[in-house]
């Protein structure tokens, strides 16, 4: 393949890696029916385009190429390895030779590899794991974080998760429209993890991850497309729609994170507040609520006050007290406190933060903090902000974080 005239900078295959990894392995997880082998292909084409592209500038279709090369790379490796048991060599060399892709209700492949490994054998939070782990190209730290756990804790599910697809022979095909129910919750949470990473990511300089939340609201569209009566998959749409709606007010020129108090709702995107808005109100037609429906009317809430100062907290608040009926977890209550701060005052929010068993989440240092600062509790919000200042990565909340540390002393 032809290259372009210019050198790659390092910068621009770190793009490439970061929009194009997710797809790449989906397409050799089809392809050659390995998720070990089609991981360690795509990895290995990425560095020889760290080797190549420096020099012989990217190629014209970057993402083209990376997949020519991957699956090239697994069949000279099944190749080698084929009287080894357990390998899928024939599968391969056939689809290699331009068998026709298998048939059924999902087309897309990213969205086939995340129904794939959300196979009910396999226990949810592995699910959910081992397909951010292959599709958003989130690295084990990230989504130990996401899930609240140790990086080796987390190291070992997926391990784990790779290990009973391997031994169990699950097979790496589209589910059966039958089949699709069943696995919806973990391929919503999947989405949702994604679209989250994107949206404020676990680590780095740059506070939002433009591919991740780009291709979560991709997914987002397709599942509704797929299944455009059922209501959590219209819910989840919404979540995203309405909170990427707020992306442009929600960091400062100089990239700091402007709280949404703070933000400019001017700035909004009216265009996805309508249609995320159109969504809640076609979920509520169904009347069949759940969480992620539950979360969206929250946003919708917050999207119909022109000020911070004219938000329904109240409402905001009886929306919560129903999400924590049907799907109570800490972070769920974390937020209602933040909504019951604004009802009845920070010392009543206060009470209901400490009772939580969130050490090791930065965000409930964050609130609790906040709540201490409000109530003139200076020492005790320091040490707070302190806390959740030890426990975050991303480089744009440390610096908001710095910075209450720096009013308060």
């Amino acid at each position: 393949m032809a290259a372009a005239a210019s050198a790659a900078p390092a910068t621009e295959i770190e793009r490439v890696f970061r929009q194009e990894y997710g797809r790449a392995v989906a397409v050799l997880v089809r392809l050659v029916g390995d998720i070990d082998l089609a991981e360690e292909a795509v990895q290995e084409a990425f560095t020889t385009a760290v080797q190549q592209w420096p020099q012989a500038g990217l190629p014209p279709s970057p993402a083209g190429w990376i997949i020519t090369t991957a699956r090239n790379k697994a069949i000279d490796r099944q190749r080698r390895e084929a009287s080894r048991p357990g390998r899928y060599a024939d599968a391969a060399l056939l689809h290699a030779r331009g068998e026709p892709a298998e048939e059924g209700p999902v087309h897309d492949d990213r969205l086939r590899l995340i129904f794939t490994c959300c196979h009910p054998a396999l226990a949810e939070s592995a699910q959910v794991a081992l397909t951010l782990r292959l599709l958003g190209g989130l690295t084990t730290a990230e989504i130990a974080r996401a899930f609240l756990v140790g990086e080796p804790a987390m190291a070992q599910r997926i391990v784990r998760a790779k290990g009973k697809i391997r031994d169990a022979r699950i097979p790496y095909r589209v589910p059966a429209d039958a089949d699709l129910p069943e696995r919806l919750r973990p391929v919503l949470a999947v989405v949702y993890l994604v679209f989250n990473e994107g949206y404020l990511s676990g680590s780095g300089a740059a506070p939002v991850r433009e591919e991740l939340r780009a291709e979560a609201v991709r997914l987002g569209r397709l599942l509704a497309e797929l299944m455009p009566d059922e209501p959590e998959v219209l819910g989840l749409l919404a979540l995203l729609l309405l909170i990427q709606s707020r992306q442009p007010a929600r960091t400062a020129p100089g990239g700091a994170l402007v709280l949404l108090a703070d933000q400019d709702r001017s700035r909004w995107d009216r265009e996805l507040i309508a249609e995320g808005q159109a969504l809640v109100r076609r979920c509520l037609r169904l009347g069949r609520p759940g969480p992620y429906q539950l979360q969206a009317a929250i946003n919708a809430v917050h999207s119909d006050a022109p000020t911070a100062a004219a938000t329904d907290w109240r409402q905001i608040v009886r929306l919560y007290d129903q999400q924590m009926a049907l799907a109570p977890t800490p972070v769920v209550a974390l937020h209602r406190a933040v909504a019951v701060a604004e009802t009845d005052g920070p010392e009543a929010a206060l009470a209901l933060v400490e009772a939580l068993d969130l050490d090791a989440y930065h965000l409930a240092h964050a609130v609790r903090a906040d709540l201490l600062r409000r109530l003139g509790r200076d020492a005790e919000a320091v040490r707070a902000y302190e806390a959740a200042l030890a426990r975050t990565e991303n480089e744009a909340e440390r610096e908001f974080l710095e910075g209450r540390l720096r009013e308060l002393r």
